[in-house]
């Protein structure tokens, strides 16, 4: 009797607990950020915001960038793209052209009516009548340099290009290169040959009416100089990524690098003095008019799905990420690298309290204001034009970089040639 008793209990107890069960709303996070310390610091992140709401369960896959733009559309197609992706601004057109990126300006309005968004960073995301992406931070190529190379050179931070080339010359000496540039088909080199473009005069590649114009002379300007420093560059770097840069620089092979940041590498590899690193904003051409800029990426997140459960666990959770005492500790997943892009995230004392940060702060202060003059091909001046996806992509800029530097062709007919090849990717 006692017997049967006990599992009439259980039964009921079963059913009671089957009523009152949580329903958990699963969502996965994707971002390419494989760095072992940021993995472990998103998943601390994610901890936090698992325990504090037990009806969501965030996972985080970790992609990478040789990948991503095959294997993010695949997903869709197949039914298994992540609730979130990270990703940045000439990637997030695709997505929604496929109608996967869901718009989220009811949401991004909510979050800059507490926070502030930096109007730059809104307009990366921002076209076709929708903001496609929430933003995360900003990353900005600066020079970097070491002060004392410089005082025993006897010459001082350049500021325009002439600057820039006799510092180069001067500093290439004794087995080291006076300056590292990447050569590669690459996102990286992309990058570079940008700010150089930015820094003439070209930041513009496309006319109001969406065609190219790519060809002009302040792109073969850009061009030329690269090709003209390129040659106090390492005999490697056509090989070139960003971890190429940051080891040649770390070890004194490289005098001068462009790059979003060296501080990790030079903080653990490089002794760590900050009185000796200085960094500058990238130098302009002679006679430029305006001022000085750099090619700044504001990294995002995309909401992939329209399931209403799901789209509202998705928001939370980036709404955790955003919150003052969480922003800094998720962006110093690696501290000295990316940027707030938030008025409160900029006063967020986690960001700022940060060991690191704390040790590099005359840096990292100069890589925020170099970034407030940052500027992206394709989503200049408030035009957008999302064939730039198609340029990207293929790494089209390095591409046209290659035919000068590699193949030996003048800047003038490698920008000309580039523009055919542009010209035909996007049409």
């Amino acid at each position: 009797m006692r017997g049967k008793m006990n599992k009439i209990i259980f039964f009921i107890v079963s059913v009671l607990f089957s009523f009152n069960a949580i329903a958990v709303t699963n969502v996965t996070f994707w971002h390419m950020e494989g760095v072992p310390h940021r993995v472990d610091r998103i998943q601390t992140l994610i901890d936090e915001f698992n325990s504090a709401n037990p009806d969501i369960n965030v996972t985080q896959e970790v992609q990478n960038w040789g990948e991503i733009y095959a294997k993010a559309p695949a997903s869709v197609a197949a039914g298994t793209a992540p609730e979130i992706l990270v990703g940045i601004p000439d990637f997030t057109p695709i997505l929604a052209d496929m109608g996967a990126a869901q718009p989220v300006e009811d949401f991004v309005a909510e979050l800059d009516s507490k926070y502030g968004f930096y109007q730059k960073a809104l307009d990366q995301y921002t076209y076709n009548g929708h903001t496609w992406a929430v933003p995360l931070w900003n990353m900005g190529l600066s020079l970097w340099y070491r002060k004392s190379d410089f005082e025993a050179a006897g010459i001082k931070p350049p500021k325009t290009w002439s600057d820039l080339k006799k510092a180069a010359k001067a500093l290439t000496k004794d087995g080291v290169y006076g300056i590292g540039l990447p050569g590669n088909k690459q996102l990286y080199t992309d990058q570079t040959i940008y700010s150089f473009m930015v820094n003439s005069g070209a930041e513009e590649i496309y006319n109001s009416d969406g065609t190219l114009r790519f060809d002009n002379p302040q792109t073969v300007a850009a061009y030329d100089v690269y090709k003209e420093l390129y040659q106090y560059s390492a005999p490697d770097a056509a090989n070139w990524t960003w971890g190429e840069a940051e080891a040649c620089f770390a070890s004194k092979g490289c005098a001068m690098i462009l790059q979003f940041t060296v501080i990790s590498t030079y903080d653990s590899q490089a002794g760590g003095d900050a009185s000796d690193l200085g960094v500058i904003q990238i130098p302009y051409a002679n006679g430029k008019a305006h001022r000085a800029g750099t090619v700044s990426y504001v990294n995002s997140a995309m909401i992939m799905t329209d399931d209403k459960a799901k789209m509202e666990a998705s928001k939370k959770f980036l709404s955790f990420l955003m919150e003052p005492g969480n922003y800094g500790r998720f962006i110093n997943m690696e501290p000295g690298l990316f940027l707030p892009i938030t008025e409160a995230g900029s006063q967020d004392s986690t960001y700022w309290d940060d060991p690191v940060v704390v040790k590099y702060k005359s840096q990292v202060e100069t890589m925020l204001d170099n970034s407030t003059r940052g500027s992206l091909f394709g989503f200049t001046n408030g035009n957008t034009f999302t064939s730039i996806s198609s340029i990207s992509a293929q790494n089209l800029l390095a591409q046209t970089l290659q035919l000068t530097l590699i193949d030996g062709k003048s800047a003038k007919d490698a920008v000309s040639e580039g523009m055919e090849i542009m010209t035909e990717a996007i049409e």
